[in-house]
C-alpha cells in the first residue's frame, strides 16, 4: 500500500502543479502568437518578393529575376506554363567568389523531385506551405506575369521555425527554473505556515503519552502561541480549552479516589477491632462452662465463621488502600522456588481439609459441630501437612527443589480426597531463583492465584507451577487445564470486585478482590502480571525484577 502524502507535500505539489499549468498555458499562447506573427511577416515579405519578380520591370529571361539585388538568399523561383507545369526553376544562393559575379553563378537549378514537389502546390496568390526535398519547408505563391507565363516564388521558413524553436527552449528553461525556485519557496512557506499545526500535533502527542487512566495526573501541556486570529490558532485554542477541562476532570477524579481510599482505609481499620471483639466473644461464649443448646452453639459457630470471613475482606480492603497510598514493602531476598513449594502445599492442604467436612450430626453431648469445631478436629492432618511443608521449605532453603521433588510433593496427598481433588505439579529449576521482594505479600499473591484455580476449576484439574530465570529478573508461571475464563470477563479480571461467579454465597461466590490484590502487589514490586486463557489452558505469568 502506497504511503499517503503529508499535508506539506500535498500543498507544495499542488502549488507547483498550478504554476506548471499556468506556465504551460502562457508558453503555448506566446509560442502560437509569435509563430503567427512571424509567418505573417514572412508572407508579407513573400508578397513583396513576388511582386518584384512578376512586375513590369522584372527580367523576362527565365528565372534570372532571382539574381536581382534585394532578393533574399534561398528564394525559389519558377516559370509555370498554362498546363501548370514548371518549365524552369532555380533557387538563389550565395555567389561563389569575391567581386562582381555572373547572375548565373547565384542560381542553382532544381532537380526533378524538387520541381515535382512544387508542381503539387495549387497555383494561387494565397501563400501555401510545401516541403521541398533537400531544401526544407517553403511558403510559395504563384502570380500571373505580364510577359505570359506565371511566376512561382517561394521563401524558406527555416528562420521562422528556428526562432519558434528557440523560443520554446527558452520558455522551457525559464519555466523549469521558475518551478524549481517556486517549489523551494513554497516548501519554505508551507513549512512556516504549518509550524503552529506541528505544535498542536506535538502537544496532542505528549498528552497521549501521559498515564491518564489512574493516579494523580498533572495535565499542564498546552499549545504555545495559539493565535485565535488564524485557523490553526483557533484549533490550538480549542485544544487548550479541551485540555483544561480534561485536567479539571482528572483532578476531580483523583480527589474523589483519594477520598474513597481514605474512607476505605479508615473504615477497614475501624472495623478490625469490633470484628475481633465479635469473634472473641462468640468463641468465649461457645467455649464457656455454661450449658448451651445445640442451636445456640451452631449459631455461635456461624458468628465466628462469618466474622472470620468479614475480617479477611477487611484485611484485603486495608491492604489495597495501603498499596494505593504507596506504603513501603518489607523487602528481603526471597527464594521463589521455596515460596512456590509453600503455597502449593498450603493449597493442597486447604483442598484436603475442604473435601473432608464432618457431618452436622449431634455429638455425644448433643451439640452440633461447627466450622470452628471442624477446623479444630482437622488440626492433626493440617499439622502433618504443615510439617511436610516445613520439610519441603527446608529442602528448598538448603538445596534447590527439583522437578522430581515437586512431583513427589504434589503426589504426597493420597487417598480418596486426593483422587477427587486437583493435581498439583511443580516444575522448579535446579538452582534457587532469588528476587528482592516482600515475602508475605508474594505469598498472598500466589495463594490468591491458587485459590482461584482451586475454586473455579473442577476436580481432576492439573495446576502446574513453574519458576524461570529471565534477563530482567524472574518469572513465575501458574497454569491449569480447567475450563478457562469467559472471554467477556478476561479484560477486567484485575479490576476490583470482578467475580467469575456473580453469586455471593460462601460456597461459590467471592469478593472479587483476589486478582486486584495480585496486580496491586506485583505493581508495587515494579513487576508485571498477565493472564492468558482459553478452554483447557489458563496461564498466569508474573514477572519480577
Amino acid at each position: 500500500m502506497r504511503r499517503p502524502w503529508s499535508l506539506r507535500a500535498r500543498l507544495v505539489a499542488a502549488t507547483i502543479g498550478l504554476l506548471a499549468v499556468v506556465s504551460a498555458v502562457i508558453a503555448t499562447v506566446t509560442t502560437i502568437a509569435l509563430s503567427s506573427y512571424l509567418y505573417d511577416q514572412l508572407d508579407h515579405q513573400l508578397a513583396a518578393t513576388a511582386a518584384r519578380s512578376a512586375g513590369p520591370g522584372a527580367p523576362t529571361d527565365g528565372v534570372s529575376f532571382l539574381a536581382q539585388p534585394g532578393q533574399p538568399i534561398g528564394t525559389i523561383g519558377g516559370l509555370v506554363d498554362a498546363n501548370g507545369e514548371i518549365t524552369d526553376a532555380a533557387v538563389s544562393r550565395e555567389p561563389g567568389g569575391p567581386g562582381p559575379a555572373d547572375p548565373a553563378d547565384r542560381l542553382t537549378t532544381l532537380d526533378e523531385d524538387q520541381i515535382a514537389a512544387l508542381e503539387k502546390v495549387e497555383g494561387s496568390a494565397k501563400p501555401s506551405t510545401v516541403e521541398v526535398p533537400g531544401l526544407g519547408e517553403y511558403r510559395v505563391v504563384t502570380l500571373d506575369s505580364p510577359h505570359g507565363a506565371s511566376v512561382l516564388v517561394g521563401l524558406p521558413t527555416a528562420q521562422v521555425a528556428g526562432t519558434v524553436d528557440t523560443l520554446i527552449v527558452v520558455e522551457s528553461l525559464v519555466a523549469g527554473t521558475g518551478l524549481l525556485a517556486a517549489g523551494i519557496a513554497a516548501a519554505v512557506a508551507v513549512r512556516l505556515a504549518l509550524r503552529p499545526l506541528r505544535r498542536v500535533a506535538a502537544t496532542a502527542s505528549r498528552v497521549s503519552e501521559l498515564p491518564l487512566s489512574s493516579g494523580e495526573v498533572s495535565l499542564t501541556e498546552r499549545v504555545p502561541d495559539a493565535d485565535p486570529r488564524t485557523e490553526v490558532g483557533q484549533v490550538g485554542t480549542a485544544l487548550n480549552r479541551l485540555l483544561g477541562h480534561v485536567g479539571a476532570a482528572l483532578k476531580a477524579r483523583h480527589d474523589s479516589e483519594t477520598r474513597v481510599r481514605r474512607f476505605v482505609a479508615d473504615a477497614s481499620h475501624e472495623l478490625r477491632t469490633p470484628l475481633a471483639s465479635i469473634r472473641g466473644y462468640a468463641e468465649l461464649t461457645r467455649r464457656g462452662h455454661e450449658s448451651i443448646g445445640p442451636d445456640t452453639r451452631h449459631a455461635l459457630g456461624r458468628i465466628e465463621s462469618e466474622s472470620t470471613r468479614m475480617t479477611g475482606l477487611v484485611e484485603d480492603l486495608l491492604l489495597l488502600a495501603r498499596l494505593d497510598s504507596g506504603r513501603p514493602l518489607a523487602m528481603t531476598d526471597v527464594d521463589l522456588s521455596a515460596l512456590l513449594v509453600d503455597t502449593f502445599s498450603d493449597a493442597q492442604a486447604a483442598e484436603t481439609n475442604a473435601s473432608s467436612p464432618e457431618p452436622l450430626a449431634a455429638g455425644a453431648d448433643g451439640a452440633v459441630p461447627t466450622e470452628a469445631d471442624d477446623a479444630a478436629g482437622s488440626a492433626e492432618p493440617l499439622a502433618a501437612a504443615a510439617a511436610a511443608d516445613e520439610e519441603a521449605a527446608g529442602s528448598a532453603a538448603s538445596g534447590p527443589a527439583t522437578p522430581s521433588d515437586a512431583a513427589a510433593n504434589s503426589s504426597s496427598s493420597s487417598g480418596p480426597a486426593a483422587a477427587a481433588g486437583h493435581r498439583w505439579v511443580l516444575e522448579l529449576p535446579d538452582e534457587p531463583v532469588t528476587v528482592r521482594a516482600d515475602r508475605d505479600r508474594l505469598h498472598q499473591v500466589l495463594a490468591n492465584i491458587l485459590a482461584n484455580a482451586r475454586v473455579h476449576t473442577p476436580a481432576g484439574t492439573t495446576v502446574t507451577g513453574r519458576v524461570e530465570h529471565v534477563d530482567a529478573g524472574a518469572v513465575v508461571v501458574i497454569r491449569d487445564d480447567g475450563p478457562g475464563i469467559p472471554p467477556h470477563l478476561l479484560p477486567q479480571v484485575f479490576q476490583r470486585f470482578t467475580r467469575g461467579d456473580s453469586s455471593r454465597s460462601r460456597a461459590s461466590g467471592s469478593t472479587g478482590l483476589g486478582l486486584a490484590i495480585v496486580e496491586a502487589v506485583i505493581g508495587a514490586h515494579d513487576g508485571e502480571v498477565s493472564i492468558d486463557s482459553e478452554p483447557g489452558a489458563t496461564t498466569v505469568r508474573i514477572t519480577l525484577p
